[in-house]
């Protein structure tokens, strides 16, 4: 399989090396990712602002950000209810949905750009809940992973919304 890079990131080595994790390491890879997405698309927010673009954008970070705080809190009391325990593992991986997008974030004005960015970052996110569902024995760990499978649809979709809006919106400008 040739090895897919988003950003700096070697997707390939990135799932391998993610799959050498237990179902709790897993989980709280996941929990500590979500609410790093939820800073990033925060942050995204108030960039937007500053930019100077439509409210419709500000808003579907805002939403975004919201959401990601409410998964890695639903993730957190599953996590809790499975291993019982309030002690999140320590995993030494980059966030997966956050890492691809920072360097972008930093360097550009470019909304298209970011929003294309983080559309890619959603996909790849819900492919490697579909993987792990797929290879997973235990049958709750698999109804979690397709469940956030669904979720990072779910934010791919509204963020194409905004990605077609704004490049409709570009086009006109031209």
């Amino acid at each position: 399989m040739d090895n897919i890079h988003l950003g700096k990131l070697d997707i390939e080595k990135f799932i391998e090396e993610l799959e050498k994790l237990s179902d709790r390491e897993i989980l709280s890879y996941w929990i500590k990712g979500e609410l790093k997405e939820a800073e990033l698309y925060k942050n995204l927010a108030i960039r937007a602002k500053k930019l100077g673009l439509e409210d419709r954008i500000v808003e579907t970070f805002i939403i975004l950000s919201k959401e990601s705080k409410g998964h890695a809190t639903r993730l957190w009391e599953i996590y809790k209810r499975l291993f019982r325990t309030e002690k999140l593992e320590e995993v030494e991986l980059p966030p997966i949905e956050v890492e691809p997008l920072i360097d972008e974030f930093k360097e550009t004005s470019n909304i298209l750009g970011i929003l294309e960015l983080a559309m890619q970052s959603e996909l790849l996110a819900k492919r490697i809940y579909r993987l792990l569902a797929k290879r997973t024995k235990d049958e709750k760990m698999k109804k979690i992973y397709e469940y956030l499978a669904a979720v990072e649809d779910e934010h791919y979709h509204k963020l194409k919304v905004e990605y077609e809006y704004c490049k409709k919106k570009a086009q006109i400008n031209e």
